[in-house]
């Protein structure tokens, strides 16, 4: 931290730094002056003379404004360049998160150490009710204040050039993926019923939708001719604040979250069958109205119906993804193609979250080991 009034700091190797700006007719920039000790470094600021011929009454001392002020405009620019659901995302950080604990400080203060403290609090008990946050929303509160520390950066505002260098260790989560059984027992529930939620719950099984985009599924983005699905808007509620500052929630139907998303997927004849007997010109596939949907909440909560209905351990409906993804790996589905269904950014994704063979197909390549065995 700076002496008060004063641009003079502290470093880790022991020395004292201080910092000027020199004008010219150019603009401005930044010199550093470095010594031993504290008073060496005033006195060089108040005598030294810059190389231009300037003297020492044209050093301007750096205005020290608080993360906050910064961190606002930051957002103000960046909202007009993403999504709305981005920018609700970077208002919550910005307001739970990063104002509560460094809105205040000035960048000088924002030290490795201040970044450090912050992701300890967050980990230990940094939600509103005082629970703690998982290593992926610290990891993602941590990207937020990396971006406004490089936008500070480019401003002209002198940080610390470790600030923002903490990692957060994720571990990797499991995947849960339905059996072959359960998988067997669902389609037949859902092969059964006239519901068209349920049919949307098929096309998610077999086609590896995500829940939002199901929701916002017409059946004019069903080509029945071409028999394929065009991927091409999501659904969310997000949440907004009205003309007296107080958070409410919309539904919002935009385009998927990244261009990769956007997507054509050839459908199966058997599931192209299916949709025959629910075929419309026009409407929402999950609620067959063209004005009345059905939202991502009420669409989970339905799934949780059908899976206690099945017998099945209540799961996301994010499962009917993974089932089908991994039930494409077991069918032999190259890497890339599996990756344009399911709408990744690049075939890595899918590597990393997929390729990975089951207990039952390593159980099927161990068991060709057993024609090397001699039988006496």
């Amino acid at each position: 931290m700076a002496r008060s009034g004063e641009n003079i700091y502290k470093r880790k190797d022991g020395r004292w730094e201080g910092r000027y700006i020199i004008k010219s007719a150019k603009g401005s920039k930044y010199g550093y002056i470095y010594a031993k000790e504290y008073s060496e470094v005033k006195e060089q600021l108040k005598t030294l003379k810059i190389q231009s011929g300037l003297q020492a009454e044209n050093i301007i001392p750096q205005k020290e404004e608080i993360f906050k002020n910064i961190a606002e405009r930051w957002f103000s620019g960046k909202k007009l360049q993403i999504k709305e659901s981005t920018a609700v995302k970077y208002r919550n950080i910005l307001d739970s998160y990063l104002y509560p604990f460094i809105g205040d400080l000035t960048f000088p203060q924002l030290t490795h150490g201040s970044v450090e403290d912050l992701s300890k609090e967050l980990l230990s008990h940094g939600s509103k009710t005082g629970e703690k946050l998982s290593p992926k929303t610290v990891s993602d509160v941590l990207s937020v204040l990396k971006n406004i520390v490089e936008y500070a950066g480019d401003q002209g505002i002198a940080i610390p050039t470790n600030a923002c260098k903490i990692q957060i260790r994720q571990s990797s989560r499991r995947l849960f993926v339905f059996s072959k059984e359960e998988q067997s027992i669902l389609c037949s529930y859902l092969l059964s019923s006239n519901d068209p939620r349920d049919l949307g719950i098929l096309i998610s099984l077999y086609t590896g939708l995500r829940i939002g985009e199901i929701c916002a599924l017409i059946w004019e983005n069903i080509n029945m001719k071409e028999h394929t699905i065009f991927v091409c808007q999501t659904m969310q509620r997000l949440q907004v604040q009205d003309d007296k500052n107080k958070k409410r929630t919309r539904i919002s139907i935009s385009s998927p979250k990244s261009a990769c998303s956007i997507r054509t997927i050839p459908l199966p004849d058997a599931l192209y069958k299916r949709l025959t007997k629910f075929y419309k010109v026009k409407g929402y596939v999950l609620s067959g109205e063209e004005t009345e949907f059905v939202e991502p909440r009420s669409m989970q909560n339905h799934f949780r119906y059908v899976l206690k209905t099945c017998g099945i351990a209540n799961t996301n409906y994010h499962t009917l993804r993974h089932t089908f993804a991994t039930r494409c790996v077991e069918l032999g589905f190259d890497v890339k193609t599996l990756s344009e269904i399911l709408g990744h950014a690049n075939v890595s994704i899918t590597m990393n979250r997929y390729v990975h063979p089951s207990m039952e197909l390593k159980r099927e390549h161990m068991q060709r080991l057993s024609e090397l065995i001699a039988v006496k």
